[in-house]
C-alpha cells in the first residue's frame, strides 16, 4: 500500500511538471479562489464580531421627566426589573446622565458647551439591558405606560436588524460568487488533468491491457489535482500570513472600538477552510476528469 502511494505521488509530481503551463494556470486560479474564500471567512467573522458587540450594547433607554418623585421612579424600576426578559435595570439621575454625555463628547472629540449654559439639559434616564437582545417582550409597553414619569423611550433594535440584514446579504452574495469561482477552478483542474491524460493515453492503454486496475491508473491523477490544491492553499495562507498585521491594523482603525481582529481561532479556521477547499476542489476536478476518460 505504501509503495503504491509513493508511486502515485511520484507520478503526480512528474505529471504536474510535464504540463507545467496548465498546472501553473490551475494553481493561480485556485489561489485566487481560495483568497476570495478566505476574504469571505474574514469578512463574515468581522461582521459576526461586530454584531455580537452591538448586541451587547442593545438596551432600552427611557427618559424621566424632570421633577418626578424618586418613589415613582423606584417603583417603575422595580416593575421593569421584574419582567422576565430583563437582565438589568440602571437609573441615572441628571448629574450622572450629564457626566456620561460629557464623556461621550470627549471620546468623540467634540466640544462641551454644557458648562457655559449654567444648567443641566440632560434628563435622568432608566437603562434596561435585555437577556436576549432580540426579545423586548413588554419592556417598551411598560415604560410607555408610565405616564408622568417617562417622557420618551428609545430602543436600538433597528441597529441589530440592519446588521443582520447586511450580514445575511453579504453571506449570500459571497457564497454565490464563491460557487461560480469554484466551478471555474474545477473546470480548469478538469482540463489540466485531461491534457495530462491525453498526453499519457498510450501509456494508460498499455497499463489497462496488462491488467492494471482503474484505481491504479486513477490515483496518480487525483494526487496531481490534490497537488494543485495544496500549492494553491499554501500560497494563499502565505499571502494571508504576510497581510495579517496590516489588515488587522486597518480594520482596527476603520471600526474603532468594535473588537475585530485576527486571532488564533480565526487563523485555525482559515487553515482548515482554505486547506480543505484546496484539497477537495483539486481532487474533485481530477476525479471527474479521469473518471470520464476511464468509463469510455
Amino acid at each position: 500500500m505504501l509503495r503504491f502511494l509513493l508511486f502515485s505521488v511520484r507520478r503526480a509530481w512528474e505529471g504536474f511538471w510535464r504540463n507545467v503551463v496548465m498546472s501553473v494556470a490551475a494553481t493561480i486560479t485556485m489561489t485566487l479562489m481560495l483568497l476570495m474564500l478566505a476574504g469571505l471567512v474574514i469578512g463574515l467573522s468581522g461582521l459576526d464580531a461586530g454584531l455580537r458587540f452591538v448586541e451587547q450594547k442593545v438596551e432600552v433607554q427611557a427618559f424621566v421627566a424632570d421633577g418626578t418623585p424618586q418613589s415613582r421612579i423606584d417603583a417603575l424600576v422595580a416593575q421593569v426589573q421584574a419582567l422576565p426578559e430583563v437582565s438589568q435595570v440602571d437609573y441615572l439621575d441628571k448629574a450622572q446622565a450629564l457626566k456620561q454625555w460629557q464623556e461621550q463628547l470627549r471620546q468623540q472629540g467634540k466640544p462641551d458647551y454644557s458648562s457655559a449654559t449654567g444648567t443641566n439639559p440632560i434628563p435622568a434616564s432608566i437603562l434596561v439591558k435585555l437577556k436576549d437582545p432580540h426579545v423586548y417582550g413588554s419592556v417598551i409597553q411598560t415604560l410607555q405606560a408610565a405616564q408622568g414619569v417617562v417622557t420618551d423611550v428609545l430602543e436600538t433594535q433597528h441597529v441589530v436588524d440592519a446588521l443582520l440584514s447586511v450580514t445575511g446579504f453579504l453571506r449570500t452574495a459571497g457564497v454565490v460568487v464563491l460557487v461560480l469561482v469554484g466551478l471555474t477552478v474545477v473546470f480548469i483542474v478538469i482540463n489540466t488533468i485531461r491534457l495530462a491524460v491525453v498526453a499519457r493515453a498510450e501509456e494508460i492503454e498499455i497499463m489497462r491491457l496488462v491488467g492494471a486496475s482503474d484505481a491504479f491508473i486513477r490515483w496518480p491523477f487525483i494526487f496531481e489535482g490534490m497537488l494543485v490544491g495544496i500549492l494553491g492553499a499554501a500560497i494563499t495562507l502565505g499571502i494571508l500570513g504576510l497581510a495579517a498585521q496590516p489588515i488587522g491594523q486597518g480594520v482596527a482603525t476603520l471600526v474603532g472600538q468594535v473588537p475585530i481582529q485576527f486571532d488564533q481561532s480565526l487563523g485555525r479556521e482559515l487553515v482548515i477552510v482554505v486547506g480543505g477547499a484546496g484539497l477537495v476542489l483539486g481532487a474533485g476536478g481530477a476525479f471527474i476528469s479521469i473518471r470520464t476518460y476511464l468509463i469510455r
